[in-house]
């Protein structure tokens, strides 16, 4: 598969490797992509808007608010939350060291940075700038991070981050770009038939602070969860994966990862997502209960009984199933040691949920820790679908097969 059809935002930044970006937009427009190229300020430092624009034959997108010269503008707006939602990929090149911190870290105070924490699609990052720069640790940290959340890195040279050989600091030719592009896409099957759904899902644990050295979490690894990114991402859907503390490597290039720790945090992190999901699977083992007042120092052993005040975390898959829309598909998950059938119902329907995947501790090789799962899924028309024990990833293979029948 190449980039032809294909929606790509070009995020040029402040580098002098900018005037490349004229010949990335002429192959990508070559190539038969859509091009909309978004500057920051301090690129068209280095290239005029007009260059790009004539390219791209799209206006170039600077800021927030639409301005003309000596007006302060219709009061017409550039839609960040839009632009994400409309690209296929973000690529930003050159990415300067600026522009890569604001990103690691979250800051956000212009359009380019706003549609990356935006985006629903794989980012690429093409880093440009005097090689000591690139070298200095901060840089390394911020590359490291980026990676870390999913999105892909874009090195000139034989340079690889994972490996540890970390290139001078060049950008990549705009013909190495385009073949990166292209070869991700040709990782997707022509065919795939979620191509153009995003799908929501979380996974692992959650940590809640007891103090800054305790905390209450259970034994999920994650596996689960992020075989079923795996499995939704091969088929063509843009996953966001939403993942509690857990070693697990990222299970697709394409996978968006979000990382968090406490219950309140992976809630905030669904619901932010959410309203534009079109599957949400709650696969993560999220605590039911939080510490009322967490310590800020470490508590010291005194009493030979020890209380702890525990308050009710915010049940996700309920609030999200409250504001479920009639063409979202939710799927939840329930790990149950009695009752199993009877609680599992209970939960299908107090959480307005399409899909509950039961999981009993009394079934050996499923539940927590291991590598394979056996899974009974119960739909809203109460009929019951039974899977023998297999490995996650088949089992993951299995629940996607399950939700494609019913699109």
């Amino acid at each position: 598969m190449s980039v032809a059809g294909k929606r790509i935002l070009l995020g040029v930044t402040g580098s002098i490797s900018a005037y490349k970006s004229a010949l990335l937009v002429r192959l990508l427009v070559k190539a038969g992509a859509d091009v909309q190229v978004v500057m920051t300020d301090a690129a068209q430092q280095f290239i005029t808007p007009l260059t790009l624009a004539t390219l791209s034959k799209r206006p170039v997108l600077a800021s927030f608010v639409n301005t003309r010269s000596n007006s302060p503008g219709d009061g017409s707006w550039n839609n960040h939350v839009e632009l994400g939602l409309w690209a296929d990929a973000l690529v930003i090149a050159p990415a300067s060291a600026h522009t890569l911190a604001r990103c690691a870290t979250g800051f956000c105070d212009d359009l380019l940075s706003a549609i990356y924490l935006s985006a629903r699609c794989p980012v690429f990052f093409a880093p440009a700038m005097d090689v000591d720069m690139y070298h200095h640790p901060t840089t390394v940290d911020n590359l490291r991070r980026l990676e870390s959340f999913g999105n892909h890195i874009i090195q000139a040279g034989h340079g690889e981050l994972a490996s540890g050989l970390i290139g001078e600091g060049r950008l990549a030719e705009p013909e190495s770009i385009l073949e990166k592009l292209t070869n991700f896409w040709a990782t997707v099957p022509e065919q795939a038939i979620l191509s153009g759904k995003r799908v929501l899902i979380t996974a692992g644990p959650t940590q809640e602070p007891i103090d800054p050295v305790r905390y209450i979490s259970n034994h999920s690894t994650g596996k689960m969860g992020y075989a079923l990114a795996k499995a939704f991402s091969k088929a063509g859907a843009a996953v966001t994966l939403v993942s509690g503390p857990t070693a697990l490597p990222l299970p697709d290039p394409s996978v968006r990862r979000v990382n968090v720790r406490t219950a309140q945090e992976m809630f905030k992190a669904t619901q932010n997502a959410f309203p534009e999901a079109d599957i949400v699977v709650l696969s993560a083992a999220v605590a039911d209960y939080t510490p009322a007042h967490p310590a800020d120092r470490k508590l010291k052993k005194k009493e030979t009984f020890f209380s702890l005040e525990l308050t009710k975390t915010t049940d996700i898959a309920a609030t999200l199933g409250a504001s479920k829309q009639p063409e979202q598909l939710m799927m939840g998950f329930a790990l149950e040691t009695d009752n199993e059938r009877e609680n599992a119902l209970k939960k299908l329907y107090a959480k307005n949920l399409d899909w509950i995947v039961l999981n009993s501790l009394r079934d050996s090789g499923a539940g927590f820790g291991h590598d394979t799962n056996k899974i009974t899924v119960i739909d809203k028309a109460e009929q019951i679908h039974e899977f023998p024990l297999k490995s996650k990833d088949e089992v993951a293979q299995d629940l996607v097969r399950l939700i494609i029948q019913s699109i």
